[in-house]
């Protein structure tokens, strides 16, 4: 198992519940930042089939109780989580939240080892896997790395991308914390997430159980000097024109003292998995942060995959490609969704807009070659 992110832990735990020997391979060093800071209320199915539901609800996150946008139109609109079914979702710390599915894997048998796996061979039915040096032998491997998913482009799958999103992105002081149910904090700040378009793309944000706000402005690559996005001032001055990420800010509030880029665009491993072999997560299909679903996703494929190669063991020759098929059908599905939902912006002519109106529902407009990176 190569990478112990939320899709990495969940495959694994799935696996050890299934009685397989895993091991866990993850370095030690986690980035700071995350573009996925929120969880949404149907993952708690979820959690709760991998046996960690209880551990993330005490886990000290935020409860989310909705999400709002200014998204076509000025004006706010809502979308209620308190009448969910499923109750709230989560403002997550994300280290923490990490951290806690790796942690559920080892008690459920998974062998944890620091570092990265830096080689893959096939001989046979087995895989000679090279971690930190170190020679690993499996039946089978699984690429949990992430949306450049390294592993599965070493194997031999086409990293297909429709778009180079990135996330300029800071924490910044919040206005309060704590939270008595309503939804709001102590002043009056919204246990919510907030979306608004710009002519540029789109600014997020949301609170963080350390008392912090994630803030991000979301555009194209080759977009972000042109936006003026580039530096702290640069990046607070057009959260400045904002009509309502802005009103979230503490008054005297100051830029922040330093941005992290992040990537957000989407892509997919072509093939997703293949003999012995599975992506997961964003590695499998990472999608645009406008859907709010990777971590949700990271655990389905998580799970899914787990399944699939449980099967194949078993005897199931055709589950690993129907893995694979159900990776495509998400992917385009969401292709489908993300275009219809870009294109009710109609207010900017701007080069960000004018390439989701013409972006078509499912094709491809970038690839990278297997094996680079």
């Amino acid at each position: 198992m190569a990478g112990g992110g939320p899709a990495g832990a969940a495959t694994a735990l799935a696996l050890a519940h299934s009685g397989a020997e895993v091991v866990l391979v993850h370095p030690d060093s986690a980035p700071e930042w995350r573009v996925g800071e929120s969880l949404a209320p149907p993952a708690r199915t979820l959690l709760e089939r991998l046996g960690v539901l209880d551990r993330v609800a005490t886990g000290g996150h935020l409860p989310c109780y909705g999400n709002r946008s200014a998204w076509g139109r000025a004006a706010l609109t809502t979308s209620d989580f308190v009448r969910s079914p499923y109750g709230p979702g989560w403002h997550l710390d994300r280290r923490r939240f990490d951290a806690s599915l790796r942690e559920a894997a080892r008690d459920a048998g998974v062998r944890y080892r620091p570092g990265s796996v830096t080689g893959v061979t096939r001989t046979g039915n087995h895989w000679r896997a090279t971690v930190s040096g170190a020679e690993v032998t499996a039946s089978y491997v699984v690429d949990a790395t992430g949306a450049r998913a390294r592993l599965a482009r070493r194997i031999g799958a086409r990293l297909v991308h429709t778009d180079h999103l990135v996330a300029i992105t800071a924490r910044v002081p919040n206005t309060g914390q704590g939270g008595d149910g309503s939804g709001r904090f102590e002043d009056g700040t919204e246990h919510t997430s907030l979306i608004e378009s710009t002519p540029f793309g789109w600014w997020y944000t949301a609170p963080l159980p350390s008392g912090e706000r994630v803030v991000m402005a979301v555009t194209d690559a080759d977009l972000v000097g042109q936006a003026g996005l580039r530096t702290p001032d640069g990046w607070w001055a057009a959260l400045g024109l904002s009509r309502h990420i802005g009103a979230r800010l503490p008054v005297h509030a100051r830029p922040p003292e330093r941005l992290a880029v992040l990537r957000a665009g989407t892509s997919r491993a072509l093939p997703a998995a293949g003999p012995g072999w599975a992506a997961v997560g964003d590695a499998a299909t990472a999608t645009d942060p406008v859907a709010a679903r990777g971590i949700t996703s990271a655990l389905a494929t998580g799970i899914a995959a787990a399944g699939a190669l449980t099967a194949n063991a078993g005897g199931d020759e055709d589950a690993i490609r129907r893995y694979a098929g159900l990776v495509t059908g998400v992917h385009t599905e969401f292709l489908h969704a993300r275009a219809a939902y870009y294109r009710i912006e109609r207010r900017w002519d701007t080069p960000f807009w004018l390439r989701r109106r013409r972006l078509p529902d499912h094709s491809p407009l970038l690839q990278a070659p297997a094996g680079t990176g």
